[in-house]
């Protein structure tokens, strides 16, 4: 079994502070200084320019995508890692449309991360050649997809409610009708488990700041089937991506039959220092027992929660199996509570209109730290302490 007593020794959290908020930027691995340090002085300082050859600079994008691959499933060689997960929406996105290019019509739904669907607005645009994007509730994306449908693009786990689309469904269907399918594994990757090959999966993408803990702003990921990678055609042609990328040819020609054509350009190796530390700590966690483990900590908050918290309302589906690894209340009064909940140590976050998100973390949340976080929240309710002025003024970034 995996030890969780020692993954939770493997972050520096602030004492006293219980940490629901994983599930949007994980805390800081205690490795992070050191390996940021080492970039600084033992790679950047003393190498310079040399570190693309001396540190294999170049190839991070590859050797770390082979990392995070793994956390889903993906054979060695078919992912790799740089730039935001907004562009590796945008980049897979189109070029899934190339594969079907006598349709027009993509499929997201309306519980999509918003930014996933403005990227496909954008690149619509772009475009100009009729696309119409559909957005029907999560629970009705499987009757939507039908033989006018170019492409199927959404996140397997609600950022709302943890909803979880049953990615071997919706591939399967979309299949049938010769459509492809772009998965968003911001909320999938290191909260649950995960087989693109398995399931036969055309593209996913990701972030590695949520669940995999590699810092704000932390770089994305994007994975590209084996049987795919010798005709997809990268739309976001970088010098990274090029056939020859030294040669320095003036007409673009993608790395033939490998993951490299989906790099784009020169990405943050300070950033990719950050990441390997932190995919250190998951060299040792099993992510079934990981599963398992987040199960327990979710059925054991919400049930305390119902039980001794009044007034808030489950929004997560209440089955475990149809579920991410965070789980939403729906309260009035969300955001103001969630402000007094933050004033005593207990970090959740919140989503509008009226969503309390609490991120279940097994690599450093006890059931203690659930036990705790519910007597603060039920204590916060009973006095109706979320109702003082200092907690009704809301922040820039909620």
């Amino acid at each position: 079994m995996t030890d969780f007593a020692k993954t939770r020794q493997m972050f520096d959290i602030p004492e006293g502070m219980i940490y629901l908020n994983g599930n949007s930027l994980g805390p800081m691995p205690k490795a992070a200084p050191a390996a940021m340090s080492s970039f600084l002085l033992d790679e950047w300082r003393t190498e310079l320019i040399r570190g693309w050859n001396t540190k294999n600079w170049f190839m991070q994008t590859n050797t770390l995508g082979d990392r995070v691959g793994h956390l889903i499933g993906a054979a060695e060689g078919t992912t790799v890692v740089g730039d935001t997960l907004s562009i590796k929406v945008f980049q897979a996105v189109a070029a899934s449309l190339a594969m079907v290019p006598e349709r027009r019509i993509i499929l997201s739904d309306s519980g999509n991360f918003p930014t996933d669907l403005y990227m496909v607005e954008g690149l619509m645009s772009l475009r100009d050649a009729g696309y119409e994007l559909r957005t029907p509730a999560p629970t009705d994306v499987l009757d939507h997809i039908t033989e006018e449908v170019a492409t199927v693009m959404v996140t397997e786990v609600d950022y709302r409610t943890g909803r979880k689309h049953d990615m071997q469904a919706i591939i399967a269907k979309a299949h049938s009708v010769g459509a492809t399918v772009v998965w968003d594994l911001a909320h999938s990757i290191g909260a649950l488990p995960v087989d693109v090959a398995g399931t036969d999966a055309d593209f996913a993408v990701g972030c590695t700041y949520k669940y995999l803990n590699a810092g704000p702003g932390a770089p994305a990921f994007i994975y590209v089937a084996p049987r795919l990678l010798d005709t997809v055609q990268p739309a976001l042609s970088g010098w990274y991506a090029h056939e020859a990328p030294f040669a320095f040819d003036l007409d673009f020609r993608p790395m033939p039959g490998k993951i490299d054509r989906m790099r784009i350009g020169t990405p943050s190796i300070a950033a990719f220092s950050l990441l390997d530390a932190a995919l250190d700590i998951w060299d040792s966690v099993d992510m079934n027992d990981l599963r398992t483990r987040s199960i327990l900590l979710s059925e054991t908050f919400i049930q305390a929660v119902e039980d001794r918290c009044p007034g808030l309302t489950l929004a997560s589906p209440r089955d475990p199996n149809q579920r991410g690894s965070h789980v939403a209340f729906k309260f009035e009064h969300g955001y103001s509570c969630i402000q007094a909940l933050i004033a005593q140590g207990v970090i959740g976050d919140f989503r509008s209109p009226n969503i309390m998100r609490f991120g279940i973390t097994p690599l450093f949340i006890s059931l203690e730290d659930i036990e705790q976080a519910v007597t603060v929240l039920e204590n916060i309710l009973a006095s109706k302490s979320w109702a003082k002025p200092e907690f009704q003024t809301r922040a820039l970034v909620t």
